[in-house]
Parts: structure tokens; C-alpha cells; sequence
């Protein structure tokens, strides 16, 4: 057969004589997988004694067992055991898993999801336009079935506050809709400030979706800024972080995707949230999972299969959980008649799994990717075979040769304005230290439990913005860490105890294009190479988990309270109290600069 990817199956318009055929027996089926018990999240059941007959990569028909009287060309024993259909994620990040678009395939099949919805504004915060495109290029090689939410807030806030590598305008965002089918809607909108107050620009590119019958995606914290949200057009939220939040959401008309993440990260929010079902009564049917964000090896252990069980876990049926990563993703986005059930006519995106929802095979349009727990031959193949990112991808941290990372002493009595961090690392917050002089920095860390952070400019915008801070409560015991990946400007963030070692760490990124890594005394005890835009590897799923494994640990043992991907955060400036992007210390909500230090 041709490459393995979402094109490889025909149109329903053009294979509707064939199904029914099949369907009615008249034909033989190409796959019939025989004794299993069927997840039909239409009616959320399990229907007992059941076949599934396959052709042409879509399913013809579900049938009792036995029904089949011979002739496919091939069979699968399904030994009694659960098929549902393909899980669909309908909010990730691709870059968040460090690898590309084809690599991320991998896990995502072996979690038993077979459609996933991005939105790629890393890459876009990197390289605009161009970077949108390039990973939609990827997207297409994918043995998966990706479609984007176009980026709708690059940069996060504007050129006063940060500077990003890309700017995307509504026309911009327009001309991407216009040109790729695959632009289904518009990713999340996280400057909801501004568009709840009106802001100009961000209505603008409200509009451009709305215009053209795109969704529109959401991102707000704050119960005060639902109804102006919903008003201005956005019909679903990732960031419900709790039941009242997330009930005022429903009955505003906004689509719930609640957000699973491994409990050591920012994202696990699904417990809370789901209460407006399981505590206040209210109905599933406009609520899906997600899991937004993932590290290669994350998405391996924690994939959305994952969210399905911790969703069964918080309260809701095995069926009920399904269908919440299935079918419900799906129609939020019009893609129903496609994906998400085992309805004649969609395609065969079908997973076989254990009675506690754990998926052992995966089939993409018919062909059998995953058995056993283990990628075939065919999906191997397909991953051989990776997309290449243009030549500009690998060439995007463009620094000055002499940079100083640490600031002055202060002189004289006064406020220094320090970033606290606490678990799970989403909001920071904004601690005022009153300082007497010291003859070091290191004085004034041991009394008050402070690090420096560091926010470096590598787009080369500017004349070389380094932004300068501390962080209280980080815990860094000694040298530094850092990474190319600052969401959402992707800026160089570098926390640390010493010059020197923040230069090694910055270096070292440098050094690769990109990248996460931990130095010590002098040393790199780990890294990860992101030589891609700074976001991505160019290797394997598995390789990269196995690297992020060796950076955690390291991660760990420098100390750090927060993980690495809550460290990404530090330089979002969306979320409140306080951050620091390359143009210094930013207050938020009030989106004003904030000087470090304030004489008495």
C-alpha cells in the first residue's frame, strides 16, 4: 500500500456503493474482527457477541456474532475483549512532546488515540506563518489524523510586553483557513483579557473565524470574565480548574474539555472540574478530555487512554468516559460522521482494549498499527519515514556573543520584586522582599531562599533583551537550568545560582539550536536537543522519552520545586500574578512592566 497517513482512506462519498455491499453481504469485507464486545458510545453500551466488518478502511457494518460466513481477506480475534473506537484528543500541543508531528504518531497509536486536534502556537510564536505550515506539512506525512486550531494569540500579548518570533495577524489567520482544509478552528484565545474588554486586534481575529463557520476555541481563568468570553464568540475551554468555573462555563454554551495530566504537572485539572457532573448534576454531553500538554515521556505513560480512566476514577462510566474521548471530541468539532463511533460509513479507527479501558491494539483506517502493546512492521515503516522541516527551522536561536545574565546588587535599602513559584506550577506569585544591602548575591539568597531567573531574546528582534529576576521558592540547590521552550514567546529562560553555570546552560542551548538542559559545577548533567524551531527533536518518540526521563531526574535532584514544563510557564504572561518575559518583570492582569528592584 501507498504511505501510511489520514489520506489513505477514500472518501465516504466515493466508497459508498461498496460499503453497502458489504453491509448487505453481497461483498466480502477486506477485515472482520470476530468475538468482541463493542463500546458504542451512540448509546453508551457495551453490546455483547459482536463482529466488525471492515473494508476500505471504514467500517461497513456492526454485526452479531457469527453473521460473517467467510470470504475476507483477513481476520482478528478479538478474544472476547472490549473495541471501542479511536480515541480523538480534541486539544494538544504537538510541540509540548519535544518531537515532530510524525514521531508523536507513535505514542499517540500506542495510547489508542487515532485523531488528535492542535494547536500549534509554539512553532508559530517561533516562525509565524511559516512554522504553522511546516508542521501542517508534517501533520499530512503522519500515520494519525491531525487538524489544527489555528493560532489565534501569537504573540501572547504584544511587542511591549515580549517579543516573539512570530506575529499573527487576522489576515494572517484568515489566508490559513482559506488554505488548508485541515484548519477546522481557531485555537485557543488566551489573551481573554483583552477579549473581554474589546480589544481591537483580538476581535479581529475572532472574526476571522467566525466568518468563515470556524469554532473558536477558549482559554480564561476567572468566573467574572465567562460571560463577556462567551459573548465574544468562544465555544470551548481547556482550563476549567473547577466545578464552579466549569458549570458556569456549560451554561454559558462553552464546550468543557476537561484536562488530565500526571498529578506531578500543571495540568491535571479533570478531579475538580468533573464535579459540575458528578456533585452538581449536570449532564456529559458537552464535555470532553484532553491532555494539552505532554513531554515525550509523559505521552507515553500518560497518554489520553490515561484521562479515559482517571475520568471512570472521578466518577463517571467506563462507557460514559469513552464516549468523553471519542465521540464528544469529535462532534464538538463536526467530525462525528467521520470519527468517534462505530457507525457504518466511519472510519476504522478502532481500538481493542481490557475491561479496565487499557488499550493492547490499535487499528488506523483498517490496518493493524499497534498488537499486543507493540507497533507493527507497517507503523514502523510508516515512522522511518519522517517529515523534514525546512533548513530556517534548524537555524532559530540568533544570540549576541556577550550577554550578562545577572543583575547589579542593589545599592541601597528597598523592595526587590520576586517570582514565587508553588506546585503545580500554573499561577506564580508575587512576593515583595524587603532587602538591606549585601556585598553578594548569594547573601541575599541564603536569607530569603532566592535564585535568579533569566529571560534571553533568541529570535534576533532586538538588540539582545536579557530581563532580568530571582525565584522564591524554587529551591535550586546550585548551577542552573534551562530551556529555549518560554511559552509562549519561546524566548530562553534560565534560572540559576551563578553566572557562570546560567552561561554554560545558555551555551549549551545555543550549541544545538534549541533545547532543555541542567548544569552543575561547571558541567551538563543532562540535556534534551530541541533543534527544530527550539521546540522539536528530530528523533523517535522513544528516544526522546528516554532522554526526558535522564532530565527529570536531574531536574530533581538540582532541586526544583517545580518540573520542567511548569518552569516553561514562567514567561507566560497570560496567566496571573507575575512573569517575566525578555522585556522584564510583567504584573498581570494589569499587563504593566515592573522594575526588579524599588529603593526605599
Amino acid at each position: 500500500m501507498s504511505k501510511l497517513t489520514r489520506f489513505s482512506v477514500a472518501p465516504l462519498s466515493t466508497m459508498t456503493r461498496r460499503l453497502a455491499d458489504v453491509a448487505s453481504g453481497r461483498a466480502a469485507p477486506d477485515l472482520v474482527i470476530r468475538d468482541a464486545r463493542v463500546l458504542s458510545t451512540y448509546s453508551e453500551r457495551i453490546l455483547t457477541d459482536r463482529e466488525i466488518w471492515v473494508a476500505g478502511g471504514r467500517i461497513a457494518a456492526v454485526k452479531p456474532a457469527g453473521t460473517h460466513k467467510g470470504g475476507a481477506k483477513a481476520y482478528y480475534d478479538a478474544k472476547g475483549g472490549i473495541v471501542g473506537p479511536g480515541l480523538v484528543d480534541p486539544h494538544i500541543h504537538i510541540e509540548s512532546s519535544m518531537v515532530t508531528a510524525c514521531a508523536y504518531a507513535e505514542a499517540a497509536l500506542l495510547n489508542g488515540t487515532t485523531t488528535i486536534f492542535c494547536d500549534s502556537h509554539e512553532i508559530g510564536n517561533v516562525m509565524d506563518v511559516a512554522g504553522v505550515e511546516a508542521m501542517l506539512e508534517d501533520a499530512r506525512e503522519a500515520p494519525l489524523s491531525i487538524f489544527l486550531t489555528v493560532p489565534s494569540t501569537v504573540p501572547a500579548t504584544s511587542a511591549e510586553l515580549e517579543t516573539a518570533g512570530g506575529d499573527l495577524t487576522a489576515d494572517k489567520i484568515a489566508a490559513l483557513f482559506d488554505k488548508w482544509p485541515e484548519a477546522v478552528a481557531l485555537g485557543e484565545k488566551m489573551d481573554f483579557v483583552p477579549v473581554t474588554m474589546g480589544d481591537e486586534r483580538s476581535h479581529a481575529i475572532l472574526a476571522a473565524a467566525l466568518e468563515r463557520g470556524r469554532p473558536v476555541s477558549g482559554h480564561v481563568y476567572g468566573r467574572e470574565f465567562v460571560a463577556a468570553y462567551a459573548a465574544s464568540g468562544v465555544t470551548d475551554t481547556h482550563e476549567a480548574i473547577d466545578r464552579e468555573i466549569a458549570d458556569d462555563m456549560l451554561e454559558a454554551g462553552i464546550w468543557l474539555f476537561l484536562r488530565g495530566g500526571p498529578p506531578t504537572t500543571p495540568w491535571h485539572s479533570l478531579p475538580l472540574a468533573i464535579k459540575t457532573v458528578t456533585e452538581l448534576g449536570a449532564s456529559h454531553k458537552r464535555i470532553a478530555v484532553c491532555t494539552d500538554d505532554r513531554d515525550a515521556d509523559d505521552l507515553m505513560a500518560f497518554g489520553l487512554d490515561w484521562v479515559v480512566r482517571e475520568a471512570v476514577k472521578a466518577g463517571m462510566s467506563r462507557e460514559q468516559a469513552w464516549s468523553m474521548g471519542s465521540l464528544h471530541g469529535a462532534t464538538r468539532f463536526g467530525r462525528d460522521g467521520e470519527i468517534g463511533g462505530m457507525g457504518g460509513g466511519r472510519r476504522a479507527d478502532l481500538v481493542l482494549m481490557t475491561d479496565d479501558l487499557e488499550p493492547v491494539s490499535t487499528w488506523y483506517g483498517g490496518e493493524l498499527v499497534v498488537d499486543n502493546k507493540k507497533i507493527t512492521p507497517l507503523l514502523d515503516a510508516a515512522l522511518s519515514e519522517r517529515y523534514r522541516y525546512p533548513e530556517a527551522a534548524y537555524h532559530t536561536v540568533k544570540l549576541p556573543k556577550a550577554l550578562k545574565l545577572t543583575p547589579d546588587l542593589p545599592a541601597a535599602p528597598g523592595i526587590l520584586h520576586a517570582i514565587r513559584t508553588e506546585l503545580p506550577g500554573i499561577v506564580l506569585g508575587h512576593e515583595r522582599i524587603a532587602i538591606q544591602p549585601a556585598n553578594d548575591w548569594q547573601t541575599l539568597f541564603d536569607r530569603h531562599g532566592l535564585c535568579f531567573v533569566t529571560v534571553v531574546e533568541r529570535h534576533g528582534k532586538s538588540a539582545g533583551n536579557v530581563a532580568h529576576g530571582v525565584l522564591s521558592n524554587f529551591a535550586l540547590k546550585q548551577g542552573a537550568v534551562a530551556s529555549s521552550v518560554g511559552h509562549d514567546s519561546h524566548n530562553i529562560i534560565i534560572a540559576g545560582t551563578n553566572e557562570a553555570d546560567m552561561q554554560l546552560a545558555l551555551d549549551t542551548i545555543a550549541a544545538t539550536q534549541g533545547g532543555v538542559c541542567v548544569v552543575a559545577h561547571g558541567e551538563v548533567r543532562a540535556k534534551v536537543a530541541l533543534p527544530i524551531a527550539g521546540l522539536l527533536s528530530d528523533k523517535r518518540v522513544t528516544e526522546v522519552a528516554e532522554e526526558s526521563k535522564v532530565l527529570k531526574k536531574a531536574w530533581e535532584e538540582a532541586g526544583c520545586t517545580i518540573p520542567y514544563m511548569g518552569f516553561n510557564l514562567i514567561p507566560l504572561s497570560v496567566i496571573p500574578e507575575i512573569r517575566i518575559t525578555d522585556k522584564g518583570l510583567v504584573l498581570v492582569p494589569k499587563m504593566a512592566i515592573q522594575t526588579l528592584f524599588e529603593p526605599a
